[in-house]
């Protein structure tokens, strides 16, 4: 950690009063955990949550650095804090997360109104951090350090659904992502944290858990510890194991899966315990093999495809959630149409897709076979099209069927109804009282489909 410019002309003093706190957050599933944390730690010090990021003392910008228009809002969004910084001196600005991580101090010469940089594995060091902010100095925290245990908490942002990291980092070194430079080497909580903490969100009354991870099937590879027979123990199977009885705890997920280490063993134990979800999120990224082989994933389309049937035949009715990338520098149109084809012929119910983005600092962003704007474009477009035939032909199968769905929240569209998700993480609306209906798994039959949500009428006595 480094601090700089320690002498401010409008020194802050500790606080006395309680002040407000905002929280913007970009990117993905892992920044809104890191975010619940952070705010957690926040409400420790006494501050208190503002809606209006107008009113709010202090402004945390949690940022995301996976492709550059997540990128460039970020910038946008600093600006307009910066023009507000120099009305409001007393303003305490930070950029936290991926953004910050990448580009450490270079962010106090284009921004140098922020107070705090501090990368992804800080979070948990946001008091020790401010402290120092608070005494005067003008604090950068991106150098490699042992996450701290979740030892905060987080607030929540839902009070039904929660998200429980067990591993931090990425150790891998695909050529065109930039998260192993920015949230470090893979560091996984142990067993007994991690089932502590879902005891905890089980007697607070929390539903569902969602197991997080940048590659989550690597859990459990710097722990210590061999079965008899040889096998690694500690492994995403072991804990589902471990975890599935916690009280009160009615559905598990967990995210993000990598194809290369995703296994047979962890498609059985997902089908046997009763609690885990039908419902995986397996990235393919690219349906031809010079291209996987390019990007660095350690997999063939073959082999992906095993996969699926693999869970197909132990779960017919499972959801497949996937990403992809269009337009990698030196795909061929032909090669493109081999992720046509593997999207077509496994019919997901999910695909985000997203055009190829150069990132600093990693190898494909130096290769010269970068494709124009419009190829991405044109790519994306008709990969798009394709993705919202396929879901809208997998929705088909729920309709007039009787779903399981867990009430989460009012629908900000239509008061009278509520929404939730199916076992298989699709979105359903229907009638109801969210205050009588909250954090009840209810019984929906299905009269509408849509390419990604459903609606229905509650068939459960208790609606």
């Amino acid at each position: 950690m480094k601090s700089v410019n320690t002498t401010f002309p409008n020194e802050k003093l500790p606080m006395t009063t309680k002040r407000q706190y905002h929280i913007i957050t970009f990117g993905c599933q892992m920044n809104k955990a890191d975010s619940e944390r952070m705010a957690g730690i926040l409400e420790d010090m006494g501050f208190e949550w503002s809606e209006d990021q107008y009113d709010a003392d202090v402004v945390i910008c949690n940022t995301c650095s996976i492709r550059d228009n997540a990128e460039q809002k970020v910038y946008s969004y600093l600006g307009r804090q910066a023009r507000r910084k120099r009305q409001k001196p007393d303003l305490t600005l930070v950029i936290a997360g991926c953004v910050a991580q990448q580009e450490g101090e270079t962010l106090l010469r284009r921004v140098p109104e922020l107070d705090l940089v501090m990368g992804p594995q800080h979070a948990n060091r946001l008091q020790d951090l401010l402290d120092q902010v608070f005494d005067g100095s003008q604090v950068v925290a991106t150098e490699p350090v042992q996450i701290m245990e979740d030892i905060t908490k987080p607030r929540r942002d839902s009070k039904v659904t929660a998200w429980v990291n067990i591993i931090y980092g990425c150790n891998e070194r695909c050529t065109y992502c930039v998260v192993p430079s920015v949230r470090g080497v893979e560091q996984s909580r142990t067993p007994q944290a991690i089932r502590a903490e879902m005891e905890e969100l089980g007697r607070q009354g929390y539903k569902e858990i969602t197991l997080l991870g940048q590659n989550i099937d690597a859990y459990g590879r710097d722990l210590p510890g061999l079965t008899p027979e040889g096998r690694r123990e500690n492994t995403l199977t072991d804990l589902l194991y471990y975890v599935h009885d916690v009280p009160g705890i009615e559905r598990i997920r967990f995210a993000t899966s990598h194809p290369r280490y995703f296994t047979e063993r962890l498609i059985k134990a997902c089908a046997e315990l009763p609690k885990v979800c039908e419902h995986f999120h397996i990235p393919f990224q690219s349906g031809d093999n010079e291209i996987l082989k390019r990007m660095a994933r350690g997999y063939t389309h073959e082999k992906y495809r095993r996969i699926i049937d693999q869970i197909r035949e132990y779960m017919p009715d499972a959801s497949i959630t996937a990403d992809a990338i269009v337009a990698f520098p030196g795909e061929t149109e032909e090669q493109f149409q081999k992720t046509m084809q593997l999207t077509e012929d496994i019919s997901f119910d999910l695909l985000n897709t997203a055009a190829y983005s150069p990132r600093p600092n990693t190898p494909a962003a130096e290769w010269s076979e970068q494709l124009s704007e419009e190829v991405k474009s044109d790519r994306l477009q008709r990969l798009n099209h394709l993705v919202n035939i396929k879901a809208a032909e997998r929705s088909q199968r729920y309709m007039g069927r009787i779903e399981e769905v867990l009430v989460e929240d009012e629908n900000p569209k239509d008061r009278n109804q509520v929404m939730g998700r199916t076992r298989g993480n699709r979105l359903t609306f229907f009638a109801g009282d969210i205050k009588e209906l909250k954090g009840k798994v209810v019984q929906v039959k299905i009269t509408v489909v849509r390419a990604f949500s459903l609606t229905g009428e509650c068939v459960s006595d208790c609606c």
